[in-house]
């Protein structure tokens, strides 16, 4: 199986790590194809990361406008009149992208992607879906569910939706050659993006995701919104089935809240339960990689069952006794041509 497991000791070395693991996928992606595709994801964990990205591409590591990025998510239902409006929204997930990575760099990216939820307007998704109930279907065994609309529904609207918000991306990165390396996070009951815990793995490449109260009241509580009528209630994402169809997914978790989900996604088997288990799929695949970048908080869990899983052949990259900015690659990072393993 080829996952590893690096542990660090801190946010700081964690993004580091990161980007050195995301720098020597970019660099050796431009040199074979002249052309690279990044998957991202929004949230506090990758923050790190992209301002190392940033600080590379101006230095002259890597040329950005040779790499194309598609995001994971964004939300339905942003406070705005029109698309322009919510795009530019400073709790849209485009503009988390702008001023975390995209607005850093000197020389833009060839392209840039972000799930076209600024598109859909929240209001008319709701009537229509009350309008017309037999053109979809709910998916999901926990809170957040999703909303799987028919191929041939009978309303235009949610046709449109399923062709051009849904299909239509996941084509478009297929157009593009697949993502080469994804970065994503891990939300506290194991999820990826917005693919909530229980919902189905199979047939489900892009989601359009009904928010639970919970999530809506929290975006208050944070601060994100000012009420919970600002709040979005649904948002649109890549399925784990999606994210995990990437040659190498890079998973990157901070802080104890992530710790019970890092560790039972090395754990258990592949479960809906636990959205981010899907990896072990592509960590099984021939060519296929995934990388978990940990820090001491999220490792806790996981460093408790160390033995348990080192025997499923999982690989583990202990970096924090690690001094004078020593990188990932520097390390005895080599591959094992009998097992396929990182050793």
């Amino acid at each position: 199986m080829n996952l590893t497991v690096v542990l660090t000791k801190d946010f700081d070395q964690m993004s580091a790590a990161a980007a050195d693991v995301a720098l020597s996928d970019i660099q050796s992606g431009l040199a074979a194809n002249g052309r690279f595709t990044l998957g991202l994801a929004t949230g506090a964990s990758p923050t790190g990361l992209y301002k190392h990205l940033a600080k590379a591409a101006n230095a002259g590591a890597f040329d950005p406008r040779l790499v194309r990025s598609f995001n994971l998510d964004e939300y339905v239902g942003l406070p705005g009149d029109n698309a322009q409006k919510r795009a530019l929204h400073p709790e849209s997930y485009s503009f988390f992208m702008i001023r975390e990575l995209f607005g850093l760099v000197r020389r833009p990216f060839a392209e840039t992607d972000v799930p076209y939820g600024c598109l859909i307007e929240q209001e008319r998704l709701v009537r229509e879906l009350a309008a017309h109930p037999g053109d979809w279907e709910e998916q999901g065994a926990d809170k957040g569910k999703a909303i799987v609309i028919k191929r041939d529904a009978e309303s235009e609207y949610l046709r449109w939706i399923r062709r051009k918000i849904l299909d239509g991306y996941a084509e478009r990165i297929a157009a593009a050659g697949g993502i080469g390396l994804h970065v994503i996070g891990v939300g506290g009951r194991g999820h990826v993006a917005f693919h909530e815990s229980g919902i189905p793995f199979e047939g489900n490449g892009m989601l359009l995701v009904k928010l639970d109260a919970n999530t809506v009241e929290n975006a208050v509580t944070d601060g994100h919104f000012a009420t919970a009528e600002e709040s979005p209630r649904y948002a649109i994402s890549m399925g784990a089935e999606l994210v995990y169809q990437a040659k190498h997914v890079m998973m990157l978790a901070s802080g104890s809240r992530k710790s019970e989900p890092v560790a039972a996604s090395l754990l258990g088997g592949v479960d809906p339960a636990v959205p981010i288990s899907y990896g072990q799929r592509l960590a099984e695949k021939e060519g296929g990689r995934v990388t978990y970048v940990l820090d001491e908080a999220a490792a806790a869990e996981t460093l408790a069952h160390r033995t348990e899983i080192e025997a499923k052949g999982i690989r583990f990259l202990d970096l924090r006794g690690e001094t004078g900015g020593k990188k990932v690659s520097e390390l005895a990072f080599t591959r094992d041509p009998a097992s396929g393993l990182m050793g």
